[in-house]
C-alpha cells in the first residue's frame, strides 16, 4: 500500500509542473496589458517601465516562470495588481468559502445521487428506473447558471423566502456556523448540487444493475441470503467506481463555480476570478487558478488512495 501511494505522489510532479506551466501560459494568451487597469492611456514611458519592472513585466517570458514557480514554492504568489494585496491573502479565505460552497454541494448531491441511483439500479427495467433516470438526465442538462438566476426569481422575487446575495446581510465575507449564513447557502448550494446529482445517479444506477446480474448475486440469493445484505454486498462492490466520480465532481465544483458565486455574489475563488478576469489582474489570476487545480490534482490522488483501500485488487 505504501509503495501504491508513493507511486502515485511521484506521478503528481510532473502532473503539477503542467498545470503550473498551463495556468502562467493561458493568462497571457489574452490580448490587452495587465498595468492597462493602473495607468491612464497617456503614462510617461518611464512610469510604465518602472511598474513592469516591480512586476516582473519586462522579461521574457520564460524567465517570468521560473521566477514565478520558484516564489509560489515557497508560498509567494505575487502582488494582487488592482488591490496591492498578497495573492495569497486574497485567494485563502475565498478558498475557504468556496470549499463550504462545495462540501454542500457535494454533500446534496451525492446524498441524491446515491439514492436515485441505487433506486434506479435495484428496479432496472422498471417504471421506477425510468423515472430516476429521467431526473438525472434532467439534472446534467440543466446549465447550473440558468438553475440559479431561476432559483433567485422564484425564492427570492416572487417568495422572498430566501436571501439571493452575498454570505450575510452584514456584507462580511468571513463564514460562521449561524442560521444567517446557512439560508445564504441554501440556493446556491441546491444550484451547484443539481449536476452532481444527476452524474452520480446515472453511474450509480449503472454500477448497481450491473452487479445485480452478477453471478455471485444469484448465488448469494440461493443460499437464502436476505435482500438487504445483499444489498450491502452490492454497495460494498460499486463503491469505488462511485468514488472516482464523487471525488472528481468535488474537484468540479470546487473549480467551476464561477458562475453560481456570481449569480449569488458569494465571495468565493470563483467570484474572485470573474473579479480578475474582467480587471487584467495577472498575479491574482495565476495565483488563484494555480490553487484550484493543486486542489484538485490532490483530491485526484485521495480518490486513488481511497479506491485501493475499499477494493485492493486495483493495485493489480
Amino acid at each position: 500500500m505504501l509503495l501504491y501511494v508513493i507511486n502515485r505522489l511521484l506521478y503528481t510532479i510532473p502532473i503539477a509542473v503542467g498545470v503550473s506551466i498551463i495556468c502562467f501560459a493561458l493568462v497571457h494568451i489574452g490580448p490587452g496589458d495587465p498595468l492597462s487597469t493602473l495607468l491612464p492611456e497617456d503614462a510617461p514611458q518611464d512610469v510604465v517601465d518602472r511598474l513592469k519592472a516591480e512586476y516582473g513585466l519586462d522579461k521574457p517570458l520564460v524567465i517570468q516562470y521560473v521566477l514565478w514557480l520558484g516564489k509560489a514554492l515557497t508560498g509567494d504568489f505575487g502582488i494582487s495588481i488592482v488591490t496591492s494585496r498578497s495573492v495569497l491573502g486574497e485567494v485563502l479565505p475565498a478558498l475557504v468559502n468556496s470549499l463550504i460552497l462545495a462540501i454542500g454541494g457535494s454533500i446534496v448531491g451525492f446524498f441524491v445521487g446515491t439514492l436515485l441511483g441505487g433506486l434506479a439500479g435495484y428496479f432496472h427495467g422498471r417504471p421506477a428506473d425510468r423515472i430516476f433516470t429521467g431526473i438525472a438526465i434532467t439534472g446534467v442538462s440543466v446549465p447550473h447558471y440558468w438553475l440559479a438566476i431561476v432559483l433567485v426569481i422564484i425564492f427570492a422575487v416572487e417568495l422572498p423566502w430566501l436571501p439571493s446575495l452575498g454570505m450575510n446581510m452584514s456584507g462580511s465575507t468571513e463564514f460562521s456556523f449561524s442560521i444567517e449564513n446557512f439560508r445564504h447557502m441554501v440556493l446556491p448550494v441546491i444550484a451547484l448540487s443539481v449536476i452532481p446529482a444527476g452524474i452520480v445517479t446515472r453511474t450509480v444506477r449503472g454500477a448497481v444493475a450491473e452487479l445485480l446480474n452478477q453471478e455471485f448475486v444469484e448465488a448469494l440469493r440461493a443460499k437464502g441470503m436476505s435482500e438487504g445484505r445483499i444489498v450491502r454486498h452490492v454497495a460494498k462492490n460499486a463503491a469505488p467506481q462511485v468514488l472516482a466520480v464523487m471525488g472528481l465532481q468535488m474537484g468540479y465544483l470546487l473549480g467551476g463555480s464561477i458562475l453560481i458565486e456570481t449569480v449569488f455574489a458569494w465571495p468565493g475563488t470563483g467570484l474572485l476570478l470573474n473579479n480578475a478576469i474582467f480587471s487584467r489582474d495577472i498575479p491574482l489570476l495565476q495565483g488563484t487558478i494555480l490553487v484550484l487545480a493543486l486542489i484538485f490534482v490532490a483530491l485526484n490522488l485521495l480518490v486513488d488512495v481511497a479506491q485501493v483501500t475499499l477494493d485492493p485488487r486495483i493495485k493489480r
